[in-house]
């Protein structure tokens, strides 16, 4: 792939607002992400210090890129809720990437307020995928 072709495919993905374009070139794939700010920065945005500050709600983003799990197995109980109460530690999700389950767990306690990513989502690094409030 020349250079030209490459800055065309990076100007087509900020163009249409995308955040990855794979490319195949018969057996060679090329794939360019654009870097998304973090969502917990756009929560915060326009908001006055102090009202972002007091509410001691907190998001916990997708520390890589994969698959979202809510649950253990297919049939099993999701990790959470909406409504739940977490301790730092407790596992609110897995994150499936190159076939390696990663277990993202609650940094801090509080109640789970959202639950901002669908089961079976690709999600990218940095994506909002719980909102929680202070306990």
């Amino acid at each position: 792939m020349e250079i030209d072709e490459l800055e065309r495919l990076i100007r087509l993905l900020k163009d249409e607002a995308l955040s990855e374009i794979t490319l195949w070139e018969g057996d060679r794939r090329i794939t360019v992400r654009q870097a998304t700010p973090r969502p917990s920065d756009q929560a915060t945005q326009g908001k006055a210090p102090d009202e972002a500050r007091d509410t001691g709600a907190f998001t916990v983003n997708a520390p890589l890129v994969g698959t979202f799990h809510r649950r253990p197995s297919p049939d099993a109980a999701p990790f959470v809720g909406e409504g739940d109460l977490v301790r730092s530690g407790d596992t609110l999700c897995l994150i499936e990437a190159m076939k390696v389950m990663n277990e993202i767990q609650a940094e801090k306690p509080g109640r789970v307020e959202r639950i901002l990513a669908e089961d079976g989502q690709t999600v990218d690094y940095g994506q909002a995928l719980f909102r929680i409030a202070a306990p």
